[in-house]
């Protein structure tokens, strides 16, 4: 019974995980309106939804840049990414899982503890004052 339990819940991370694919900016094909600016913490995150995809999208005050990733962190398939926290690791924005601390860089997704996979981000612009989030779907 372990093993067919084991399998289920596997496949059901897939499919979590599957929703989520990287956008390079070069690809975008639908900007979407997430927020005002003024909703999302200075040096923090939050969550928006897009479809069937939960967004964190982080306002990184001090470095004066936006970045956007998927909110699951892929350790234990919690949707928390947006309440970690952001900092830097040798120059690279990163954000902190708040549950088990595994890190992710906000410009690429890629794990920095090395030893998960990459999460998948997205473009994000500023215009008059609202937040989008740049889609390839």
């Amino acid at each position: 019974m372990e093993l067919i339990s084991t399998q289920s819940e596997t496949k059901n991370m897939e499919e979590i995980l599957d929703k989520y694919k990287t956008t390079q900016l070069e690809n975008v094909i639908f900007w979407f309106k997430a927020a005002s600016i003024h909703d999302f913490p200075k040096d923090g995150g939050a969550c928006v939804k897009y479809k069937d995809k939960q967004i964190a999208v982080f306002n990184f005050t001090r470095l004066n840049k936006w970045y956007a990733c998927q909110n699951v962190c892929p350790h234990k398939m919690e949707m928390v990414l947006s309440r970690g926290m952001i900092g830097d690791q040798k120059g690279i924005p990163k954000v902190a899982c708040p549950l088990h601390k595994k890190t992710f860089s906000l410009e690429n997704g890629k794990n920095l503890n090395g030893d998960l996979d990459a999460i998948a981000t997205y473009p994000v612009k500023i215009e008059e004052e609202n937040v989008y989030i740049g889609f390839s779907d």
